[in-house]
């Protein structure tokens, strides 16, 4: 069978789990883009009418950019959006992103003003359709322009999204689905006004109600099911997806400066990955760059020991 070791895998309860939430949340990426992006487009254009130093027109003469993620320096123009950008964040003490934009462009491009509400690491995306659930759902958070929503559920959902990402053992309880599913819902009610939501939510609820290892017993119960092979097709590409999404988040995490990725994520990882040959097969460019991680922090920890 060519998905006999994800049948494998989805006989593990705790791993079933995992990858039916990480669909889900590729679901809320997909309900939510087409409204972020066209919501983001009517905030830009309000932002030019109501601020007579933002007329649409004006370029940015000195091609500003931050250094790093700081952005002190910059010309009136730029200077001026950024004002905006803080005005309109909901934590404007907080951190704010501006390594991922390119102040140049917010006079003409939306989705640079959206990415300032947005984690670190984006600058080389230009669309809605670029970004995964946890941007878009920062951005519901970060920008007043979606203050309607509860923002306690929006935080619920990301932290829910941030424990998924980065659980060690790709394993997740029911406990832990019961509680996302429930946040889950309380987001997507709030904006069922939305079409592409709408059909999200649909599609996220026949996911939840799926036994999946009720079907894979025997493993060639899907030879002659071709509405349970497009199921497990999808489930293989949401797999895929969602590891990869998860390697992003760990190789990029580890080299934040003060924050490192604890060594022993990154082994267990490593070591999931491995025991599984599609999966080693699949991954292999970034399990290499796993091992070049984990032998680089292994040194410093060696390194410290010596110096005690």
């Amino acid at each position: 069978m060519v998905h006999e070791d994800l049948f494998a895998r989805l006989n593990e309860a705790g791993y079933k789990n995992w990858l039916k939430a990480g669909y889900c949340l590729l679901k809320v990426k997909d309900g939510l883009c087409g409204y972020t992006d066209s919501e983001m487009r009517y905030f830009h254009n309000t932002l030019i009418k109501s601020n007579s130093g933002l007329q649409r027109g004006q370029r940015c003469r000195n091609d500003c950019r931050p250094r790093g993620n700081q952005f002190e320096y910059a010309c009136p123009l730029c200077n001026e959006w950024r004002r905006e950008i803080l005005r309109h964040h909901t934590k404007p003490g907080g951190v704010i992103n501006w390594g991922n934009c390119r102040p140049c462009l917010w006079p003409t491009e939306h989705w640079e003003l959206a990415k300032a509400y947005m984690p670190r690491g984006l600058a080389n995306l230009s669309r809605a359709d670029q970004c995964d659930a946890a941007a878009l759902l920062n951005l519901l958070n970060f920008c007043d322009h979606f203050s309607f929503i509860n923002q306690r559920i929006i935080t619920e959902v990301i932290r829910s999204r941030n424990e998924l990402m980065h659980s060690c053992e790709m394993q997740v309880s029911n406990e832990w689905m019961a509680r996302f599913q429930k946040s889950l819902e309380h987001l997507l009610l709030t904006l069922q006004h939305v079409p592409e939501v709408a059909a999200a939510r649909q599609q996220i609820q026949e996911m939840l109600s799926v036994d999946l290892s009720l079907h894979i017993p025997g493993m060639d119960c899907v030879d002659g099911d071709s509405d349970m092979e497009v199921l497990i097709e999808s489930i293989s590409q949401c797999e895929t997806e969602l590891l990869r999404e998860s390697l992003k988040d760990l190789l990029s995490n580890s080299e934040v400066e003060g924050n490192p990725v604890p060594l022993e994520r990154m082994q267990n990882v490593h070591r999931f990955l491995s025991s599984h040959r599609d999966l080693e097969e699949q991954f292999r460019t970034e399990l290499q760059s796993l091992r070049v991680k984990e032998t680089e922090q292994l040194k410093g920890v060696n390194t410290d020991s010596a110096k005690r």
